[in-house]
């Protein structure tokens, strides 16, 4: 039984955001969407991880410079 734990603990979330380190860590957002692995309703922008209805406003936001 403690398998069964183990084995759906195992497929877990990608990091909100890419840590930029090399090799790709485990979790990784650009990592999981290289190899197919991101869950559905999900998209990785300037390497974060964001939903597809929201992939545009992120997008927008961190393309606002200060005044």
């Amino acid at each position: 039984m403690a398998k069964d734990k183990r084995a759906s603990a195992k497929q877990r979330m990608p990091k909100k955001k890419c840590c930029e380190d090399k090799p790709r860590c485990k979790r990784c957002p650009l990592r999981a969407l290289a190899e197919g692995n991101l869950p559905d309703g999900y998209t990785v922008k300037k390497r974060r991880l964001v939903k597809l209805e929201k992939a545009d406003a992120v997008l927008a936001k961190s393309t606002r410079k200060a005044a």
